[in-house]
């Protein structure tokens, strides 16, 4: 059957939460926190720069600011002068988690060439843009 790209999008998007959520449930995270951790592996930031960054993930359940401390009371992460910065333990951790993810990322593109996932890439990035720009006609 022939569907819309719209059907892939969604399906693919639970796919990988529902993958990356088994994923990082074996070092018991939550995506928000990977994402935290991530974020902060390159270099520190004010929480309204995280917050910032990670916006397209948050939801209005508050759950960032949640998770955010759940990293500090697990000594994962620090503030410091007003920027969250992670531990040794924060670094341990994120480097055991990319490990993981980007395992599952390899047996998700399994038979996807450097080239079609780029492109695929490519055309779904400018579709979001067209779509951001005709919604703030």
């Amino acid at each position: 059957m022939n569907r819309p790209i719209g059907y892939w999008v969604k399906r693919l998007d639970a796919s990988l939460q529902a993958q990356l959520d088994s994923t990082l449930a074996r070092l018991h995270l939550t995506r928000r926190q990977w994402q935290v951790l991530n974020t902060l592996s390159s270099a520190s930031a004010t929480p309204a720069e995280i917050r910032d960054i990670l916006r397209p993930f948050n939801t209005a359940d508050g759950g960032h600011e949640r998770d955010l401390a759940a990293l500090v009371r697990k000594e994962l992460v620090f503030l410091l002068d007003g920027r969250l910065a992670l531990t040794g333990a924060g670094y341990a951790l994120h480097s055991e988690a990319s490990r993981l993810v980007e395992a599952t990322r390899h047996e998700l593109t399994a038979g996807i060439g450097t080239d079609e996932y780029a492109i695929a890439v490519s055309v779904l990035e400018r579709m979001s843009n067209n779509a951001d720009r005709i919604a703030t006609r």
